[in-house]
This record gives C-alpha cells, sequence and structure tokens, in this order.
C-alpha cells in the first residue's frame, strides 16, 4: 500500500515536470516589438533608455504612437530624436505618452480630463465620441499588458514647450 502512494506521488511529479512551462504574460515593451507597427516606438524607447522602465511592473497606460504618426511628423524629426545628444529631448516626448496607472477606454468614456503623465506634464483626453489625447484619436484601445494598457493612437504626443 505504501509502494502504491509512493508510486502515485512519484508518477504525479514526473507528470508535473513534464507539463510545458505557462510563458510570463507580454508586458508592454513585449507587446510592441511583437508588433511591425510600432518599430519607431520600440526603436525609440530603446534609444531613450526605457526598456527597462516599460518593463517594470507598473501599471502603466501607453498611448502608443504608430510608425505613420511618426512618420507624419516634420522631416527630420525622428531621425534627430533619436541622435543621442537629444536624448533627454526623447525621453521628455515617450515619458508624455505614458500616464500612471492602468486606464482603460470604458474609464474614459463621456468624460473630459486633463491627466498628468510621467513627463509631468498633461494631457487632455476627451472621451466623449471614442477618446481623443490632445488632437490625436485613439484607434484601438485597450490591448491588455502584464504591466498596463496600450491606446494606439494616430499622432505623436509632443509636450509642451517649457
Amino acid at each position: 500500500m505504501n509502494r502504491r502512494i509512493v508510486l502515485s506521488i512519484l508518477s504525479a511529479s514526473a507528470l508535473a515536470a513534464c507539463a510545458p512551462m505557462t510563458p510570463k504574460d507580454p508586458d508592454i515593451v513585449d507587446i510592441a516589438a511583437s508588433n511591425d507597427d510600432f518599430s519607431t516606438l520600440v526603436a525609440a524607447v530603446k534609444a531613450a533608455g526605457l526598456v527597462e522602465t516599460l518593463k517594470g511592473d507598473g501599471p502603466f497606460t501607453v498611448f502608443a504612437p504608430t510608425n505613420a504618426a511618426f512618420a507624419a511628423l516634420p522631416d527630420g524629426t525622428v531621425e534627430s530624436l533619436l541622435k543621442p545628444e537629444n536624448r533627454d529631448q526623447l525621453v521628455a516626448v515617450l515619458t508624455y505618452h505614458v500616464v500612471p496607472g492602468a486606464v482603460t477606454s470604458d474609464q474614459l468614456a463621456g468624460q473630459r480630463l486633463n491627466v498628468a503623465t510621467v513627463n509631468g506634464a498633461s494631457v487632455h483626453v476627451d472621451g466623449r465620441k471614442g477618446v481623443r489625447v490632445n488632437k490625436a484619436r485613439v484607434t484601438t484601445a485597450d490591448i491588455a499588458a502584464s504591466n498596463g494598457v496600450i491606446h494606439v493612437i494616430d499622432a505623436v504626443l509632443l509636450p509642451p514647450a517649457n
């Protein structure tokens, strides 16, 4: 009888050891890096040294501009921002796209708010007809990440000049 119990325990342990490990849910950076529409954003996050921050616990809400949004900036803007000597300016732009906490579109519906960003400046959020952030429109909302939420936007948000 004891032998059966020991064999059952050993069998269960062996099966558990062979079971596939479930991967950690993707974080904000993982999700952005897995989507070709965010290759410019991912390059900017890397150049700004913000990868580890955006892989952190959060939670964060990221208003993520697409490659097309970056391409709509004046010629040379992205290239200039990606230069090492402009890292502080790049950090200011990117952190202007991040709000502390995980905010979903249903929490914004019907509201007009000024929301503080990680940059320290505020963005104007209008959730009355869809969701707009400053003049950018949220084109895809509520992409869940392990450390927050991503809302895809159609324009790059530029922080106010100091």
